[in-house]
């Protein structure tokens, strides 16, 4: 028979035990060790891995109330929280065995027993402990991802107006388990804010799961949210959780949810009403508890009218709105969010730390950024791959020849007094999403002059 790969160490102050124990079980385990005097044990936890530790109750002579074993029970796992702890007695006092494994001990076992019983025993522990040391090592690995990809998501900059508003609240919404719905741009941020909005809540030291739901096709969706059953389908060879699972008792990010079909929303607003999950192939409903976070680029409430969405599933999911501001919106952050890029990009391709002139930086918070900070990003990074100087010029970032807000601003000189000004009011309504009082204050107006010239100029 093949012996069990495992290191195990038996406490006890009668020889006659250790030593009858350690003939039989050294057929079985590979390591087996004896101790005699129990004040060795923490020295003899701290310097040895045991898998196992089979630990008598009494030690003092006529001792029957086992407060010497659950005492050095406390000492074993102050030092190893994973270790398992086998409780040997000579008295069947249920109520004790009872305390032990309320205590900590995986298991008990009275004396004297049977070699069959005790290797059985011994087996079962071990198999235990094996799956607590590997959830703990899963625990562990998780906190390490989380922090990681937190770390990529860590930066949150934004001193402009908007965005100030934005970080207020986000910091208001996160201690609470509300639905959020961020509404932005592409490229403005969404899950940056998501996942800001977990680290500050009562559940990040769980998991954030991220599912693009525009990137899911309709025949998957199911049971990639939901999982599936081994047998579910054809490619199904296992047992699967879905998004949902893997989420629970944290975090879901629902990003694109605008992307729905109408009968998918349908079943997405089935399972957060019901708070259930079934996998395909199955009829078991799944309990979940997750923290659901949802964002879009598209115009949900006017999709609400032209049914294309559920208003029901809108109420559910927008329990606290966030609108993220485009970059054009929050000129004053251009210059914050160039140093931070630009400080990750020179270290990535290890380059001298390079800046930005005047000329550069004006240009740059000229742009409208139609791609917002993605695209800043991107043009960054460009930047300091392409240039020889670590002063970067408008000619590093080529975006003037594509950049239409810039051809309007090259005005003709053939243009008059009249001509320019309808162009500029054109620009600036257009610039604030039609918003009038905003833009009769950027041209210094009051609401009825503007409205005037809009009359006057058929705008």
């Amino acid at each position: 028979m093949e012996k069990l790969e495992a290191k195990i160490l038996i406490v006890d102050d009668d020889k006659d035990i250790l030593l009858a124990a350690k003939l039989f079980l050294k057929q079985h385990i590979a390591i087996v060790h004896t101790e005699t005097n129990p004040e060795n044990i923490p020295d003899l936890v701290k310097n040895e891995n045991y898998d196992l530790i089979l630990l008598d109750m009494n030690f003092t002579p006529d001792a029957t109330s086992g407060k010497e074993g659950f005492h050095w029970m406390n000492k074993i796992l102050e030092i190893d929280k994973t270790a398992a702890v086998i409780l040997i007695t000579g008295y069947g006092d249920i109520e004790l065995a009872v305390q032990g494994i309320k205590e900590g001990a995986t298991n008990f076992l009275l004396k004297p027993w049977e070699n069959k019983k005790l290797l059985a025993t011994i087996t079962a522990t071990l198999n235990l402990r094996k799956s607590k040391v590997e959830l703990e090592d899963l625990k562990s690995k998780q906190k390490v991802l989380i922090a990681d990809s937190d770390q990529a998501y860590s930066n949150l900059i934004g001193q402009s107006a908007p965005m100030q508003k934005v970080l207020n609240t986000v910091q208001k919404v996160a201690v609470t388990d509300a639905n959020v719905l961020i509404l932005g741009e592409n490229g403005t941020g969404k899950e940056l804010i998501a996942r800001a909005i977990h680290r500050a809540s009562r559940r990040k030291d769980e998991v954030f799961i991220s599912v693009d739901l525009g990137a899911i096709s309709e025949t998957l969706f199911e049971s990639e949210l939901f999982g599936f059953k081994k047998g579910a389908f054809t490619d199904a060879k296992e047992d699967r959780a879905g998004r949902f699972e893997a989420a629970n008792k944290g975090t879901i990010f629902l990003d694109e949810i605008g992307n729905l079909s109408f009968a998918l929303q349908s079943k997405l607003l089935s399972v957060l009403q019901n708070r259930t999950v079934v996998r395909l192939g199955t009829n078991k409903e799944i309990p979940i508890n997750v923290r659901l976070i949802c964002a879009t680029n598209m115009p949900l409430y006017q999709m609400v009218t032209e049914n294309k969405f559920r208003q029901d599933l809108l109420y559910r999911i927008n329990t606290v709105e966030i609108p993220l501001p485009p970059l054009r919106e929050r000129v004053d952050d251009i210059g914050l969010l160039v140093d931070h890029f630009l400080e990750i990009y020179c270290k990535k391709y290890k380059m001298p730390v390079k800046r930005l002139n005047q000329s550069t930086q004006k240009r740059l918070e000229m742009h409208n950024w139609p791609g917002n900070i993605r695209e800043l990003q991107h043009a960054i990074e460009r930047a300091v791959i392409m240039s020889e100087s670590n002063i970067l010029e408008p000619t590093d970032f080529f975006i003037a020849q594509n950049d239409e807000e810039s051809k309007e601003e090259r005005l003709p000189t053939n243009m008059n007094l009249e001509e320019t000004e309808k162009m500029l009011i054109r620009k600036v309504i257009d610039k604030h999403g039609g918003n009038i009082s905003k833009a009769a204050k950027e041209l210094g107006l009051t609401r009825a002059s503007l409205y005037r010239r809009i009359e006057k100029y058929g705008l």
